[in-house]
């Protein structure tokens, strides 16, 4: 013989074995959607960022983020996060605290100074009304696209309800000043104390091709209290509004605020650093049913604050508050015991809700307004063309994070009208779901903390509660996400496939498969880390 005995094949012909021929299923890369993307009101690319962000390269991961974001500094504060609710990695061991390193993008971006690049001029020019989150947004992302823009905003400073509803504490103003600068810089044109009472009118005298209507709800809601010889009665918004003029509101030493929103907490907090000795929320129903998020409550107990729950104010009187005790029914609907309190306070806080003031449109025919709220197509435009709306002005969740969605979406829409074309918007894909991920094979690593202000100092004074995290946290932070559902060149496909299968692309290119010699056995999808592969059948 002239090989040796158990040789059949020359050197290299294994090669022309294409052993795929015998495969019934063939595995693809997919890019799943990550259950944080999909759960952002704004529509951020969070898994993208992130990715930026655990490599180190924080400007880049900035342009990613501001791509669906213009105030990241601000998001990374005031946000709400439902992307942490939904992340995958709390089924693990915790969440990833993506607010943290959003705000730490933000925060280096104002820092460096980061700019960011606008399409050249389109001719084109826009009416905001309302210098608010969404207003602002939809401003950001028109520059983007190259439309020039004005803002007319009503009252004397800008944020709307970000400076106006949220107090100091949980936003510095120096922070929301810095982000709005940013999106003047850009050419954005802010005309302040500008009240609009006429849409129609000030398109036409301004020359403008599109008006965003993006008015807060300034306007808080009412309720009939009996009052005779009343004590000081006043409402949330009012009392949030005048912490940004020169004097501040006189609350007293007892202070109740009626209602169980995020509002009612604020206003309950900002009590006790004005130096209320005692502040205490009224609240219908129990804890579990208040609207305001747990984690505000828990600030607020911390401070001092007291909660008196299932009980209602029935009367004013010019020391007292006499209150009702509730009790819930089978369906969790607070009903009157007939069992009266009275409770000692120098002033009473209405937190009941809030209105939009919608005279403004009385002159714009077409439109259709429901329960207070302008009624808007899949486009954010109503039914007058070329007038669309957003933010606190249509019917959505009312929150930073929704309006700065809405506006992004309306600028995207408006663009798309101007140039007498239609936004396509791309299908989702489908959910990377935590059973799809391969959770072995990431490290242990404990959600990082931030810095708290200490209890003393958050019940005397205006400074920020919530500690930002240093580069070093924020980096061991973004590292904790799991990638769910997109590839990221852990390269554990190229490294188990039986068959070499898998073709390095290079970095940041991924890989494919080498379907000649592929066999589909599926190695390669169950030992993904991310979920980022699939098998499908072969139609061959």
């Amino acid at each position: 013989m002239d090989k040796p005995f158990a040789i059949t094949l020359d050197v290299g012909s294994s090669l022309a074995n294409h052993t795929g021929s015998w495969r019934t299923v063939r595995p693809v890369y997919v890019d799943r959607l990550p259950p944080c993307n999909n759960a952002c009101p704004a529509g951020e690319n969070i898994q993208g960022w992130l990715f930026h962000a655990e490599s180190g390269d924080y400007e880049k991961a900035w342009r990613e983020l501001v791509k669906n974001n213009p105030m990241p500094s601000i998001m990374g504060r005031v946000c709400y996060h439902p992307c942490e609710s939904s992340c995958n990695r709390g089924k693990l061991d915790d969440t990833v605290n993506i607010h943290v390193v959003e705000r730490f993008l933000g925060d280096e971006a104002l820092r460096r100074g980061w700019k960011v690049e606008m399409a050249p001029d389109s001719g084109k020019h826009v009416l905001v009304i309302g210098a608010g989150p969404s207003g602002l947004s939809a401003a950001y992302h028109l520059r983007l696209l190259g439309h020039a823009v004005t803002i007319y905003e009503a009252g004397p400073l800008t944020g709307g309800m970000m400076r106006f509803g949220i107090p100091q504490y949980r936003l510095p103003r120096d922070v929301l000043d810095a982000e709005v600068k940013r999106i003047e810089d850009m050419g954005v044109r802010i005309k302040l104390n500008h009240k609009v009472d006429d849409v129609q009118k000030a398109m036409k005298e301004g020359g403008f091709d599109a008006v965003f209507l993006a008015v807060g709800a300034h306007m808080a809601k009412r309720a009939y209290i009996p009052a005779g010889d009343a004590n000081k009665i006043l409402d949330a918004v009012s009392v949030l509004h005048s912490m940004e003029g020169e004097e501040k509101p006189l609350l007293g030493r007892r202070v109740v605020v009626y209602g169980g929103g995020n509002t009612a907490i604020d206003v309950a907090r900002t009590a006790r650093r004005l130096g209320a000795e005692e502040s205490i929320v009224v609240y219908r129903r129990t804890r579990d049913k208040m609207p305001a998020h747990d984690f505000e409550v828990e600030e607020a107990l911390q401070e001092g604050v007291m909660m008196k729950w299932l009980s209602t104010i029935k009367e004013a009187g010019e020391t007292s508050f006499t209150v009702e005790k509730m009790v819930l029914d089978e369906n969790g609907f607070p009903q009157p015991t007939g069992e009266m309190e009275a409770i000692e306070a120098d002033s009473l806080v209405l937190a009941l809700g809030q209105d939009v003031d919608l005279s403004l449109l009385d002159n714009v025919p077409g439109l259709v307004i429901q329960d207070g709220m302008v009624q808007v197509d899949r486009t954010m435009m109503t039914a007058h063309p070329g007038v669309f709306a957003g933010g606190d002005m249509v019917p959505s969740e009312r929150t930073v994070t929704v309006a700065i969605g809405h506006g992004k979406k309306a600028a995207r829409n408006i663009d798309a009208w101007l140039r007498g074309t239609t936004l396509e918007t791309p299908p989702k894909h489908e959910q990377a779901t935590f059973d799809k991920l391969n959770t072995w094979y990431y490290a242990d690593a404990p959600k990082t903390v931030q810095p708290v202000l200490d209890i003393i100092r958050r019940q005397s004074t205006f400074d920020e509660v919530m500690g930002g995290l240093d580069e070093h946290n924020a980096l061991f932070e973004a590292r904790r996400c799991l990638s769910c559902g997109n590839c990221f060149e852990c390269d554990n496909c190229y490294g188990v496939c039986p068959d070499n299968a898998v073709i390095k692309l290079g970095p940041g290119n991924r890989f494919q498969f080498n379907y000649d010699y592929c066999k589909g056995c599926g190695i390669c999808v169950s030992e993904c880390p991310c979920g980022a592969i699939k098998t499908e059948p072969e139609t061959i």
